[in-house]
């Protein structure tokens, strides 16, 4: 059976595509976005969350921890994040939930029965079922079989992708996608570089063909102060995304700090500690700035 790595299935979503949605997170991403706000969706393989708070201290993790990542430091229990190899040996004896996995394994048929539970919320609502990550096409094989399973039972499907793969993979996967929401992180190519880690010409490229082969496309945008807020860069984005024939929406999605406690959880220093959110007021002038390109916008999500 094809199987895939998990992190979070989120029922009753309305913001990532029409209708309520059933949302599946696959991990694993190309991209290292500074601000990424699902880092434990980063890696393909699962790996240990740690809620200090939850912790009552009571050592059983202690005891059963092979690579001896966990001490006992002034009455706290803490975690050698050089040495945890995120087995998941502490997590079952850690009854109070401090410690967990993010991320489980998962077949097709599984996953398939889970997204069809469902269906009444999605016929009602004309909603369906979205991939999101991570990036859902690092597991092509499991996503290209989930989707032909969606299709062939009848459910609308959506896929948030930032559209940094090679083209062999997007044409496998496009005919079973009936929406694309394409994260669009920034326009200039040494900034994206800078905060992704990656070029932005391979996306941009997926996109434009998406569009020129008549798909349903949601661009989506995050507005990161400082970094992609400038007049010229809406601007830049406005003129690239007039020429896609497909882009029915451009929705704006501000930044926030809410990753923060999951770096922490993690193990991880959050680089965008310090990181501005963007006003109301900056949204609604990025946004009047993309209509005046005749474009249908949205702010949030």
């Amino acid at each position: 059976m094809t199987k895939a790595i998990i992190f979070d299935i989120k029922r009753f979503s309305i913001h990532d595509g029409p209708g309520i949605r059933t949302t599946l997170f696959l991990k694993g991403c190309p991209l290292s976005c500074a601000w990424c706000h699902n880092p434990e969706s980063q890696k393909v393989t699962p790996e240990l969350l740690f809620r200090p708070e939850r912790c009552i201290g009571c050592g059983a993790c202690l005891e059963v921890c092979p690579e001896d990542a966990i001490l006992l430091v002034k009455e706290r229990i803490t975690t050698n994040w050089a040495l945890c190899t995120h087995c998941g040996e502490c997590v079952q004896v850690c009854y109070t939930g401090a410690r967990e996995m993010a991320g489980w394994e998962v077949t097709v048929e599984d996953a398939l029965e889970s997204l069809e539970r469902d269906r009444p919320f999605y016929e009602e609502s004309g909603g369906g079922v979205t991939f999101s990550g991570g990036e859902p096409l690092s597991q092509p094989d499991f996503l290209e079989e989930l989707l032909k399973r969606c299709k062939e039972i009848g459910l609308h499907t959506a896929l948030d992708t930032c559209g940094h793969a090679l083209w062999e993979l997007m044409n496998r996967i496009r005919p079973y996608v009936d929406l694309f929401l394409f994260d669009l992180k920034v326009m200039d190519e040494t900034l994206h570089r800078e905060y992704t880690g990656v070029s932005n010409e391979l996306l941009l490229e997926n996109l434009q063909r998406l569009a020129e082969l008549g798909h349903s496309i949601v661009v989506r945008v995050p507005i990161i102060p400082g970094i992609n807020n400038a007049l010229e860069d809406i601007q830049r984005l406005g003129r690239f995304v007039t020429n896609l024939s497909g882009v029915s929406r451009v929705d704006v999605l501000p930044y926030h700090e809410i990753a923060a406690e999951k770096y922490r959880r993690l193990g991880q220093e959050y680089a965008f500690q310090n990181q501005p959110v963007p006003s109301d007021e900056m949204m609604q002038n990025i946004a009047r700035t993309l209509r005046e390109f005749g474009l249908e916008v949205k702010v949030g999500g």
